[in-house]
């Protein structure tokens, strides 16, 4: 650039000297007749120029054809042709001759098939003496060819007003030279019939006068050449439609611009069609424009053709039956034209300069200089620089004349032209010139350039006002050039663009005002030699060979200096910083493993032993395209109603579409039916709308991606039914459910939520709002819309805003509410808004997909800042489940392990860096129902009772039912170890938890388990209980328990622990039966010595209430009654019995007798829950089964009971025994055997503890501190204190004095243990009831009668404790009766209910104990002989 500007310098300075003024103007002057004004040194551009130059010309053989030329200038030029780039010779050319203004002519034109001197390119040359010469633009002469026909006419016929086409085709130069004949009478061409530029003749709205015979006939000299001739038939118009077609289609045309082109468009049918016509898919109009015409019969033409008129152009033909198109294509070239000529210039020697020449066309021209007519050869010299400019470096005075930029492509072309002058210097004014600079030496000397420094002249030693201008070339090489210094005063320069190893020469010459002064002596220096390096591989190329390989190829480099070892070839996925390289060691390599439809660029560079030389230019290329290698992601479907389905979606993942998406491919299928799969391809929008679905059908749809390479992989199928009827548009929507306003300073956000009848059709809402009024505006939105910002309203101000949802029919009800926006001192913090239409899409059991969009983000919802989203959620069940939360940073989130069928609430909110939304409305959705993934739970077993054949399971719902309980298969078997398979079935349809199996046999092990099923499956199988069924029908017997030696689940073996001490009497029976007389005959003495003193105490008893008996008592007694008639005696008065009498018999006992052989099968010996977490609830559902027992351990007590054990803090635990109206019976008397480790029963005989110490095996839960005392009672009161144990767990509000009248038909003696013996041996006994129940009195229940009279009312039930926390758990212990003969069953421990809360409260104000009166004493009393006269009848027995 410095040397550049020190030549601009040198020059003006030289120019200002040469017109004596001191103003720089330029390098070099540019102008069209711009003269330098002094002395004779100074020309003028001259004018020089053609005034018409040679067109393209068609001609025939035989005629005369003249090439017009005339050129300008002052002096008059010499004109010259020259044809195919060589000048004529027309002195002795008889037949071609030059017309005085500069034409020429050609007489008589030969041309035959071979010979054809005269068709070629002509051009022009004129030339003037000692100026310069210049060249015309080329001309083509063409000569048309020998006359024949491509294609003739046909016979044919047309229906009256249709359209008929004559074909004739020729070849393009014979076209013009095309008329026709009809009967061989000349056709007269006018709007109706027409002739086409390829020669063929078409007749619109054909008349009977267009029938005949018709030829073409060529005239291009010489003898005329006919065709065939072809008749043409006009047919009456048919009756009946005929089918539209074309005759005649256009074909595509390559035309150039400011010519004329036709497509012809020809239709017969019937009616008589008509055509129009569009351009690129927008109609044409052709009426009134000057350039579109729309002939007669339906072609179209179009004049003077510009640019813009390119496209694709549809002829349509309609005829009111049919519709046809035809398209055709046009394409515009374009001549070469020049956007800028070149300019005059004026220059020196030794200066360098540029002639610039920009040209457009279509295609693309190529550009060549000429010089006064001689073709410019590029050189060092001579350079084309910036696609089309002429560079000239260091000018010689031979450099002088025209040149001329001359621009061509297919179509034509066209020369622009300028005229160079070199100045001479001008002599040197009076004045001293510098001498030479002295010491010119090379300071540094390079491949490519060369630093100078030098010394000023010695006429000048200071040289501050002096410039210098370095000349340099070649040497050999007469061609100088000039750098000038860039500052007055400056003694170096740096010479660039030199080329290696090469030897230059160079000289200074200083100047001053006055002047160049002398040059200093040449200096010759040589550059280094460059270094060997490899030049750039020409021709490299790259094309795509699959979508992820790509091959390069290039060729080995001009420039090897030396020989090329191996290549690199780098490439770079466009868009991408990290380059890839690859060793090649041929000229081509294939890169495989690249992305599908993914712009590469390449680049190679050669290495030799020097290292690597010149890297070549990058070439980009673009892998090919293939199908998508991902599906589509978010498939979400919506049921529109119960015809159709929208389904929506999102592109695959950027980087696996392969290609451009072309549309999307949606396949479904009813769920039911999956072979039967319909396919709907659609565009590239990602919504569509599936209609003609059936209703209530569940139909599976899954979405792939095409390109046009195929279909990619689709998306898993996702299914929604139809709904079974539509929604109801009969009448308006209903009031929206709620509404929501937050006022913000200039605005109102609206929230709301649907009306809560969903059946009615809500096409919108309509919001009104205004101050003070809601009717000042009014707002509509689309149905899925929730909520809705209000703008632009006034600060402080109190609006009224009013909702209604609509449809078709109306506006429904309206819903009011109101809001006073903020005032302006108030700053807006400007929360973030929510996120909208949050939707639940179910996925699975237990996965929900949760999506949402952002009004907050651009229309295509795209996140391009750092927002991040946090969805919440949880299900109502229990209340009070908190909230899980996660993060997302796209507009959807997967939501996995759920539980299944549950129904969950979502919600979103979105946060941008401090700012946070509110939570988004909330979205719904059920999780899928699942197979029940655990086995029902608590299976009991009991005989059904007087039929022992017959027995009864419950259970309880399985803890994981996963879904609604349609049903339970029940397996039961004799073989626990059998295949299931070969187990019986019991089906249970429905959620029923009880069912009877009949006729089962008697004294038979059997074997139970429970599987629940639901709309999804079978669950897996409960545990296998065991049951054994009684060994004999007589219903003289009371029902046992399970075999002993099988516990609830599974049978284990006993464990007796290391407690266990074998019965006094030797016996280790497990039943306890009697193995001597001796031990029979005692336990007959201790039962009748039971049975005295029991009656004795009952008389005292007796006696000691009689006299505390009030009215005020009786009246309490009647309350307690009432309640335990509503509870146990509800439904079923027949029933009713009097209130028992319970009588203290702490010191009693009642020793092992034996065990009957036959088992009951109603007791389960279920093992007692280790602590109070093991316990289960019981579902209400057993009660169905359990009102069918009188003595049911949950009756009809409400689960308020619960809380009655609350009162029962610090009591004396007592033992009392009913008297009940029925027959006579034997008294039981209750033992408690020592504990065992194991939980089960145990049954054995032999005397045990004293009474006294028995006693302590009864202690139970804490009883009412109000409940008298008895003389009994008191006398072991240290004892009773010691064993009673301390809890809070039990509220005090439930101390009940009729708690005793809770069971009057209890069956069977109760042992409840509530706290620890304190000798480590020996362990409370314990009864197993139902874990929701609480501690109730103990009874000792009447025995049934033998034989028929058996009360089935009576039966006895297995009850649990109530144990305080960090007690110990124990045994069920239960007291036997028998005869001598044999053994009853074990009694099972009944504990009655108590009454509820409400009732317990009313009947506190009995301070003491309750007392029957005299009448209802003689009752028990006489069911005490009764009970006296069955242990007689034993011991007599």
């Amino acid at each position: 650039m410095a040397a550049g500007r020190a030549r601009r310098l040198l020059g003006s300075l030289w120019i200002a000297l040469l017109l004596g003024q001191p103003d720089p103007a330029g390098a070099a002057a540019r102008s069209g007749s711009q003269s330098f004004l002094t002395g004779s040194l100074v020309r003028t551009f001259t004018p020089f120029h053609f005034l018409v130059e040679p067109t393209d010309v068609l001609s025939v053989r035989g005629a005369s054809v003249i090439m017009n030329c005339s050129a300008y200038c002052e002096t008059s030029p010499k004109i010259e042709w020259k044809k195919d780039g060589t000048f004529l010779n027309l002195v002795s050319d008889d037949r071609r001759q030059l017309l005085p203004d500069g034409s020429l002519l050609i007489n008589s034109v030969v041309h035959s098939k071979h010979n054809k001197p005269d068709e070629g390119y002509y051009q022009c040359v004129a030339t003037v003496e000692s100026l310069g010469t210049i060249v015309s633009r080329t001309a083509k002469l063409t000569v048309a060819g020998l006359p024949r026909f491509a294609s003739q006419p046909e016979s044919s016929s047309v229906y009256k007003g249709n359209s008929a086409i004559l074909n004739c085709e020729v070849n393009v130069d014979l076209a013009p030279f095309v008329r026709w004949e009809q009967d061989r009478q000349p056709v007269f061409l006018d709007d109706r019939v027409f002739k086409l530029p390829s020669g063929a003749l078409i007749i619109s709205n054909a008349t009977d006068t267009d029938g005949g015979l018709y030829r073409c006939i060529i005239e291009s000299g010489g003898t005329p050449k006919y065709s065939d001739e072809a008749e043409l038939k006009i047919l009456p118009d048919p009756e009946v439609p005929q089918k539209l077609r074309f005759a005649k289609q256009p074909s595509s045309l390559t035309k150039v611009t400011g010519q004329s082109a036709v497509f012809p468009c020809v239709a017969v049918g019937f009616p008589t069609p008509y055509i129009r016509w569009t351009r690129n898919e927008e109609e044409l109009i052709t009426e009134g424009s000057e350039r579109f015409v729309l002939l007669p019969g339906g072609s179209l033409e179009i004049g003077d053709i510009a640019a813009e008129d390119a496209g694709t152009y549809t002829c349509l033909a309609e005829n009111g039956n049919d519709t046809i198109e035809a398209q055709a294509e046009l394409s515009i070239q374009v001549p070469p034209e020049f956007l800028k000529q070149p300019a005059n210039i004026y220059a020196h020697e030794s200066m360098d300069i540029v002639f610039e020449c920009e040209v457009t066309g279509k295609p693309t021209p190529t550009v060549k200089w000429v010089k006064n007519g001689d073709m410019v050869i590029p050189s060092d010299y001579f350079k084309i620089v910036k696609e089309h400019n002429l560079q000239v470096l260091g000018l010689v005075k031979s450099d002088e004349g025209f040149y001329q930029c001359i621009a061509e492509n297919d179509v034509g072309n066209a020369q622009a032209g300028a005229q160079l002058i070199i100045l001479d210097l001008a002599p040197a004014p009076t004045g001293p010139l510098p001498s030479a600079p002295r010491d010119v030496v090379a300071t540094l000397v390079s491949t490519r350039f060369i630093r100078l420094t030098w010394r000023t002249p010695v006429s000048d030693p200071q040289g501050d006002n002096l410039t210098y201008s370095i000349f340099y070339t070649k040497e050999g090489i007469n061609r100088e050039r000039v750098e000038n210094t860039s500052h007055p005063g400056e003694t170096q320069v740096t010479i660039q663009n030199l080329m290696p190893e090469t030897v230059y020469v160079f000289r200074v010459v200083a100047q001053n005002k006055h002047g160049p002064g002398e040059s200093s002596a040449p200096l010759k220096v040589a550059t280094q030699p460059e270094v060997q390096l490899p030049g750039p591989a020409p021709n490299i190329r790259a094309y795509a060979g699959s979508p992820t390989s790509v091959t390069v190829s290039w060729e080995t480099p001009l420039s090897g200096n030396g020989e090329i070892q191996n290549y690199k070839l780098y490439y770079m996925e466009k868009g991408q910083d990290t380059e890839q390289d690859v060793d090649v060691a041929g000229l081509s390599y294939t890169i495989n493993g690249l992305k599908k439809y993914t712009e590469y660029s390449f680049r190679v560079v050669a290495y030799n032993k020097h290292g690597p030389g010149v890297s070549t230019q990058d070439v980009v290329v673009r892998t090919l395209s293939d199908v998508p290698s991902a599906p589509p992601q978010n498939l979400t479907l919506e049921v529109r109603n119960s015809k159709s389905i929208m389904l929506h979606w999102q592109p695959p993942p950027a980087g696996t579409h392969s290609g451009h998406i072309t549309g999307y491919k949606i396949r479904y299928r009813k769920v039911s039916r999956k072979s039967d799969v319909t396919e709907s391809i659609g565009g590239t929008q990602l919504f569509q709308l599936i209609e003609g679905l059936e209703r209530g059908t569940e139909y599976s749809f899954r979405v792939a991606a095409l390109t046009v390479n195929g279909t990619g992989p689709a998306t898993d199928w996702v299914s929604a039914e139809t709904f079974e009827s539509d929604l109801d548009e009969t009448r308006v929507p209903e009031v929206p459910s709620s509404l929501h306003v937050r006022p913000l300073v200039t605005s109102i956000v609206v929230s709301w939520t649907p009306p809560e009848n969903q059946n009615i059709v809500v096409r919108g809402y309509a919001i009104g709002y205004g101050i003070g009024s809601p009717h000042a505006q009014t707002i509509k939105v689309d149905y899925k819309q929730r909520y809705y910002t209000i703008e632009n309203l006034d600060p402080s101000s109190h609006y009224v805003i009013t909702l209604k949802a609509f449809n078709n029919v109306g506006e429904g009800i309206p819903l009011y509410e109101s809001a006073v926006t903020r005032p302006h001192s108030v700053p807006d913090p400007s929360p973030m808004m929510p996120p909208v239409g949050v939707q639940a899409s179910i996925l699975s059991h237990d996965t929900i997909r949760i999506t949402w969009a952002d009004n907050s983000l651009p229309k295509n919802q795209k996140i391009t800042d750092a927002r991040y989203y946090t969805v919440r959620w949880k299900t109502n069940i229990p209340a009070n489940t908190k909230y899980k939360t996660a993060n997302a940073t796209t507009l959807s989130y997967l939501v996995t392990g759920l539980k299944p069928n549950t129904l969950y609430e979502f919600s979103v909110m979105v946060t941008k860096g401090r700012r946070s939304s509110t939570w988004s409305m909330t979205a719904h959705g059920t999780t899928f129902e699942l197979v029940p993934t655990s086995p029902p739970k608590d299976v009991t077993v009991v005989s059904k009772e007087g039929k022992p054949r017959t027995i009864i399971v419950n259970w309880q719902p399985p803890s994981e039912a996963n879904g609604k309980i349609t049903g339970y298969i029940i397996y039961y078997s004799t073989d626990v170890n059998a295949e299931i398979h070969d187990w019986v079935i019991e089906p249970v349809v429905g959620n029923r938890l009880t069912h009877q199996i009949q006729e089962l046999t008697l004294d038979t092990p059997y074997y139970f388990k429970i599987q629940a099923r639901n709309s999804k499956g079978m669950g897996p199988m409960s545990e296998a209980v065991q049951f054994r069924t009684p060994k004999a029908e007589s219903s003289d017997k009371m029902p046992n328990d399970q075999a002993s030696g099988s516990a609830g689940k599974g049978g284990r073996p006993l464990d007796m622990g290391p407690d266990y001490k074998p019965p006094l009497g030797g016996s280790n029976s497990p039943h306890g039966s009697p193995t001597s007389p001796l031990d029979s005959n005692m336990l007959l003495v201790i039962i009748v010595s039971v049975g005295v003193i029991t009656i004795v105490i009952v008389v005292i008893v007796a006696v000691f209430c009689t006299r505390r008996t009030t009215s005020h008592q009786k009246k309490k007694r009647a309350a307690c009654k009432s309640v335990n008639g509503s509870h146990k005696y509800k439904g079923n008065s027949k029933d009713v019995k009097p209130p028992d009498l319970w009588i203290h018999h702490e010191r009693l006992e009642l020793k092992p007798i034996d065990k009957s052989p036959d088992p009951n099968p109603i007791m389960t010996d279920t093992p007692i829950p280790r602590n109070s977490q093991d316990i289960t609830p019981v579902d209400n559902s057993m009660d169905s089964n359990i009102h069918q027992r009188r003595n049911s351990y949950r009756g009809h007590e409400s689960e308020d009971s619960m809380s009655t054990l609350a009162g029962r803090r610090g009591m004396r635990p007592k033992m009392m025994m009913p008297f009940d109206s029925q027959p006579p019976q034997p008294v039981i008397s209750a033992h408690p055997i020592h504990s065992l480790d194991n939980p089960h029963h145990h049954f054995h005989s032999g005397s045990l503890a004293s009474p006294t110490r028995s006693y302590l095996h009864h202690q139970v839960s804490p009883w009412p501190i109000g409940t008298s005392i008895s003389h009994s009672d008191r006398a072991n009161s240290t004892e009773s204190v010691r064993n009673t144990p301390s809890t809070d767990t039990m509220p005090a509000s439930s101390a009940q004095p009729c708690a005793e009248h809770q069971d009057p038909e209890g069956s069977a003696g109760s042992y409840l243990a509530a706290a620890p013996e304190e000798d480590a041996a020996q362990t409370l006994p314990t009864a197993h009831v139902r874990p929701s129940h609480p501690l109730k009195s103990f009874a000792v229940p009447a025995v049934p009668p033998a034989g028929p009279a058996y009360d089935p009312a009576l039966p006895s039930t297995p009850l649990l404790t109530h144990q305080a926390p960090n007690h110990p758990v124990h045994s069920v212990k239960t007291a036997s009766i028998g005869t001598l003969g044999r053994s009853r069953p074990p009694m099972p421990v009944v504990v009655p209910s108590a009454p509820d809360v409400q009732e317990t409260t009313r009947m506190l104000e009995d301070s003491e104990n309750v007392n029957y009166e005299p009448d209802e004493l003689t009752k028990e009393m006489a069911h005490l002989e009764g009970l006296m006269k069955d242990l007689n009848a034993i011991t007599t027995a």
